[in-house]
């Protein structure tokens, strides 16, 4: 080809360019890929394109969240809505998180309540305020203590944390008495935690406490179920003496069974509609199956005999899906789940609303990344 000729050809190349949509695509590629390097240098391309449009910065940001980069996520975040667009309320929120992280609890309240002030009805608000709930209630104590929790077994554990467990326990006074005070309080999941630890001390004085807590006509049926499994597991002697329908019995746990319910079709319907979902997208691995099923089936044991009429199955399994979305902080919005399932955002944030009430699942989510961190630091 002579010179000519080919200038000629190069003439008539069209340059393809690349915009911020382009390099979104591959960011987009590679995040699903589990490539968060290669899906931050795409994001961060987008930025370079169009830095005027705050949702480049956002999803800059939601990955350096999830990456553990907090501090540069929320200076992007705080950019946000103080440079390009301040209707994005929810930077507050997800700073707020980011700073409950960092174990800056000061600055998430002060972020929660701004989210809170700023947008009262916005689609986090209901999160928000449990949050701002989860980390006000006995602060102090959370601070210098981790519970433990199990399934239904304890875990093994390291016997020298069990002996320095069980020291504190004998020897410090205030620690035995905040403990027997928050066993009796109204949150049903700090409760649970207390029973487990109760277990885990295992001493004879953790034993005539949780002997006494099922004799205490107020305490709600479930825990005392728990406690009597906690007292089997320590090898307290049989029978134990609890009160059930109006009278303190004796029983022993292979004559006493827990009240589960009857697995009902319409509750498998909508575990077989979100598993259908989830598999459609081909981005959930093996964990989030599980976690998924564990959830509807705590649902339906906790609220059960009281389980709402299922009357829409696709409107309750998108609701399981949201669930677990907000459980894993995972980077799918309640709008982007109802598309999916074809019914309203509306309806996905009641269903979610009713499952999160009955198991605390953003304060799990929130208190279990708080015990991660710490544990990290440890080690």
């Amino acid at each position: 080809m002579t010179q000519a000729r080919q200038r000629a050809h190069e003439n008539k190349v069209v340059k393809f360019q690349k915009d911020a949509s382009y390099y979104f695509e591959k960011g987009t590629l590679y995040y699903k890929r589990n490539n968060l390097d290669k899906a931050l240098m795409f994001f961060r391309k987008t930025i370079e394109t169009e830095p005027d449009n705050p949702l480049n910065h956002y999803n800059v940001a939601c990955l350096l969240s999830k990456m553990g980069c907090l501090t540069e996520a929320n200076e992007i975040f705080c950019y946000i809505v103080e440079k390009l667009d301040s209707t994005m309320t929810e930077c507050y929120f997800l700073m707020a998180v980011n700073y409950g992280l960092l174990e800056d609890l000061t600055q998430t309240r002060i972020y929660l309540k701004k989210y809170l002030t700023l947008t009262p009805d916005g689609e986090m608000a209901f999160e928000a305020e449990e949050l701002l709930e989860a980390i006000s209630e006995d602060e102090d104590f959370y601070e210098n203590f981790n519970f433990i929790k199990a399934e239904q077994k304890f875990p093994p554990i390291v016997e020298e944390t069990k002996e320095k467990l069980v020291a504190k326990y004998n020897q410090n006074p205030q620690f035995r008495n905040k403990l027997l005070d928050i066993l009796y309080c109204r949150d049903e999941e700090i409760v649970s935690d207390v029973i487990y630890l109760y277990g885990l001390i295992g001493t004879d004085a953790a034993e005539k406490v949780l002997r006494s807590f099922i004799k205490n006509p107020w305490v709600e049926e479930q825990h005392k179920q728990l406690a009597l499994l906690i007292l089997k597991e320590m090898g307290a002697p049989e029978p134990y003496e609890i009160y059930l329908d109006g009278e303190l019995c004796r029983v022993n746990l292979k004559e006493y069974t827990v009240d589960a319910p009857e697995w009902l079709e319409e509750w498998q319907e909508v575990l077989n509609c979100t598993l259908h979902k989830m598999k459609e997208l081909d981005c959930y691995d093996k964990e989030f199956i599980e976690d998924v099923k564990a959830i509807w089936s705590d649902f339906i044991n906790t609220v059960h005999p009281e389980v709402p009429l299922i009357k829409k199955p696709m409107v309750w399994a998108a609701g399981l899906e949201y669930a677990l979305v907000r459980f894993h902080f995972l980077d799918f919005t309640q709008k982007q789940i109802a598309q999916r399932y074809g019914v309203s955002s509306s309806s996905v944030s009641s269903k979610f609303k009713l499952i999160n009430e009955a198991l605390k699942l953003d304060v799990k989510a929130y208190k279990n990344v708080l015990r991660y961190l710490r544990e990290e630091e440890e080690d």
